[in-house]
Formats: structure tokens, sequence, C-alpha cells
């Protein structure tokens, strides 16, 4: 498993990447849904301070100081720098809790810093943060999670194998193949949907999806399906789209709705899952 979510528009909003341990937003009922796993979480990465996306952060910073887990791992959370109500909230839970037991780091991030999740030799992967517009005056981000990966130099691309592999012999690996990054996760936020150039080329696209139906949204602070349908169809390289913050109103027609969007997306290569409202998604 990869990632286990849940997420309901207005409600509370979390997404557990497994592979790193990271939390994206941190909605009510986590520590509930979580239980003893909330002492794996390294890194806390706060999309923007709406209450249904951090009201469970005082809980799950409580549990981890006063339950019994393993108090050695340190907790760092990464947060839009400059936003004030994230801010506000984290002096209220640091002065309610002022002999924390474990290291916590606050990390506040501009646009374009590197948050390196894991180096073990040349395996490496981090988290970048971009902007996206949400509400008037709330700074919001969005996120990407890169994989440093390596490729034959073009010069070599034609060799057999067993050339290739006397030539790794001779020079070594590093000496015949180029870095790159790659997009293996983009989580957008909330946002209205996110262009082309943001998305393409990302392995697994988290997208929200508050509006199932164009005609329901208000404002232009969320997405509707069809702008998300047609910026996925104007995008390259997406392999997964998982849509979530998704309204409540739509509880009851979500299977119907995946297999609309499906349709529409028919062609494209990518493999399209949903979040119900009501459930914990789990991939």
């Amino acid at each position: 498993m990869e990632f286990q979510i849940f997420s309901k528009a207005l409600y509370s909003t979390w997404i557990l990447y497994r592979p790193e341990r990271v939390l994206f937003d941190v909605g009510e009922g986590i520590s509930t849904v979580l239980g003893n796993s909330v002492y794996a979480i390294k890194d806390i990465f706060l999309t923007h301070g709406h209450v249904d996306h951090i009201s469970g952060l005082w809980g799950l910073i409580n549990t981890r100081n006063t339950a019994m887990g393993d108090r050695n791992k340190q907790l760092r959370i990464n947060f839009p720098s400059g936003n004030r109500a994230i801010e506000a909230y984290l002096d209220f839970i640091i002065g309610m809790n002022p002999r924390l037991r474990y290291n916590m780091i606050l990390n506040p991030l501009n646009v374009g810093d590197e948050v390196y999740l894991r180096t073990a030799g040349s395996f490496r992967r981090h988290v970048t943060p971009f902007k996206v517009k949400h509400t008037i005056g709330e700074i919001s981000y969005g996120y990407h999670v890169y994989e440093e990966r390596r490729k034959l130099k073009d010069i070599y691309g034609g060799l057999p194998s067993k050339e290739i592999a006397s030539v790794v012999k001779e020079k070594g690996r590093e000496a015949i193949t180029d870095t790159y990054l790659q997009k293996i996760v983009t989580i957008s936020g909330d946002t209205f949907a996110l262009p082309p150039e943001v998305i393409s080329n990302s392995e697994t696209l988290l997208h929200e999806c508050t509006f199932l139906v164009g005609k329901d949204r208000r404002n232009q602070n969320h997405s509707s399906i069809d702008e998300v349908i047609c910026t996925v169809r104007q995008s390259s390289g997406i392999k997964r789209l998982i849509l979530y913050h998704i309204s409540g109103r739509y509880t009851s027609k979500i299977k119907k709705w995946h297999n609309i969007i499906k349709k529409e997306l028919e062609g494209t290569g990518t493999e399209v899952f949903l979040v119900h409202p009501e459930h914990v998604f789990e991939l």
C-alpha cells in the first residue's frame, strides 16, 4: 500500500504516503484512524491553514507526546511560510504542550525549497512546494515528490547489453548514465484545476475535485471535474489520477461518477481512482 487517504470537503482531509512515512494535511480524526501508525510519521506537509486540513494536528502531536510509542523519532512540520493561521495554531499547540518529549521541528517553506525525505547512496527523494490559488489572502501550496533516477546516455543507447556491461565494467555505471528528476507524486492541495505544465509527467496525481457537477460551484476556489478532466487530457505522463476532497453531496453517486470519469479519460493511459467522502481510501 502506498496511500491511505480520508477526504471529505469542508470536514477533514489527510493523505498518508506510506513509503516515506509522510503526511499531507492533518484533518480531524486522523489519530483515531491511524492509531499507533502516528509514531511512524516523520514529516507533515500542510497545504494551507483551513480548519479541515489542520484540525487533527493537535491530537496527533499530543498522542505522540503522552502515549507509550517511540519518542526518539523526531517530527518535522513543513508549512507555507507566512501562513498566519498555521503559525497561530502551532503557537497554541506548543503552548498547550510545553514539555514535548520528542523533537519537533517547525519548518516554514518557500516555493521551490527542497525537503529531503530519504538519501541512501544514489537513491534520493525530496518534496518541493509550489504555489496554488485558493481563497483570497490564504497562502496555499501544492507539493511535488521527486525521485532522483538515472538513465543510459544517448551515445550508449544502441549498444547490445553485453557491450554495455563491458563499458560499465571499464568505466563504471555513473560514467554511462545521466541523472534526472522524476515527479513521482503531485498533491494539488485546495485549488482550481492545476495547469498542464505543473502536473505533466507526474506518475501519480492527487487532485482535489470538490465539485463533480460544475454548476454546484459558487466560487472559483475549488476544482470541478470538467476542468480536471480537461487539464489531464492536455498533460502527459500521468499514470494514476486520484481525485479527493469530493463534496459529501455526491456520496451516493461515487460509483457512477467513477465510471463516467474513466470513460472520459479513455486513451490517456491514466488509471482513475476516487476517494469516497465517507470512507478511508487505500491503494
